[in-house]
């Protein structure tokens, strides 16, 4: 009997390591590789990828969306800010049509350094805003993005502004240092 007992202990162990380790193995492969807050008025859509990792929007057609791009190659990071500040600027403005309007440094909730690019363009004559943030973390580069007519874009500032200072794309936490890297997950 003694001896049944110590093998279910010693059973039960083992079954408690492998589920941990499969927890963490999952973990870490699961949720976006930043966290974000979606403010009132927006509404988080669903199925956006694989060309969005994030995106909302609200009832007027203001969307704000966040893509996680990986930015390693065989030599390391590809790019720093200021390259993919000018790469951005150079599509937006010579293969998009817009017009840039202003260029500014910006910090995420996290402390991460970035830059925010504005642009805009007319359609139908009616007047569009389009911003574009740049943060580089965690071997990759964070675009976040958003737009509409002038007058909605206006009017959903307070909240876009809002969702944007809370962006964190570099997340510790609980299981930090081990998942703080790969995801933000959400538990």
């Amino acid at each position: 009997m003694k001896a049944t007992i110590m093998n279910v202990t010693k059973y039960a162990s083992k079954i408690g390591i492998l589920a941990t380790l499969g927890i963490l193995a999952f973990a870490s492969g699961c949720g976006r590789p930043f966290d974000v807050k979606t403010a009132n008025g927006f509404v988080e859509l669903e199925n956006q990828a694989p060309e969005y990792d994030y995106r909302a929007t609200t009832p007027d057609g203001v969307v704000m969306s966040i893509r996680a791009i990986d930015n390693t190659g065989s030599s390391g990071q590809r790019g720093d800010i200021a390259f993919w500040e000018r790469a951005v600027t150079l599509e937006m403005r010579d293969v998009q049509g817009y017009a840039f309007f202003d260029a500014k440094d910006v910090s995420s909730a996290d402390g991460t350094k970035g830059r925010e690019l504005r642009f805009g363009h007319d359609e139908d004559g009616k007047p569009y805003e389009y911003f574009v943030t740049i943060y580089l973390a965690q071997s990759r580069i964070y675009v976040i993005e958003a737009g509409g007519k002038k007058d909605l874009v206006d009017r959903a500032s307070p909240n876009l502004t809002w969702m944007a200072s809370n962006v964190k794309v570099k997340c510790g936490g609980f299981l930090a240092p081990v998942l703080a890297s790969h995801t933000c997950n959400r538990w």
